[in-house]
C-alpha cells in the first residue's frame, strides 16, 4: 500500500459514515451498526436510498450507481464501496 492509497483509504471515517445513514434515515446512530441491513434492519425504501446516494456522493465526491448501493446492503459494506471510490479517484 502505497501513502496515496493509505491516505485515501482512510479518508472514509465509518463514524462519520455512520452518522450521515443515521441522519438520512432519522434514527439514533447507535441503531447503525456495521452489519445492520439497509431494508430488513433500517427501514431503507427507493426514496431514502435515493438521498443517501446524492448524500455519500456529494460528500466523498465519488459517483456511486444503482446498483453499486443496491449491492451495499449495509453500512460495512458501503464503507468497503466508499473506501474503494475514494481510493481510486
Amino acid at each position: 500500500m502505497t501513502n496515496d492509497t493509505a491516505i485515501n483509504a482512510t479518508a472514509v471515517d465509518m463514524e462519520q459514515l455512520r452518522a450521515i445513514i443515521a441522519e438520512i434515515l432519522d434514527l439514533d446512530v447507535a441503531e447503525v451498526t456495521d452489519d445492520a441491513e439497509y431494508v430488513k434492519d433500517l427501514g431503507l425504501d427507493s426514496l431514502l436510498a435515493l438521498e443517501m446516494q446524492l448524500a455519500l456522493e456529494e460528500r466523498y465526491g465519488v459517483s456511486i450507481t444503482e446498483e453499486e448501493l443496491r449491492g451495499a446492503k449495509s453500512p460495512r459494506m458501503t464503507h468497503e464501496l466508499l473506501t474503494a471510490k475514494t481510493a481510486a479517484k
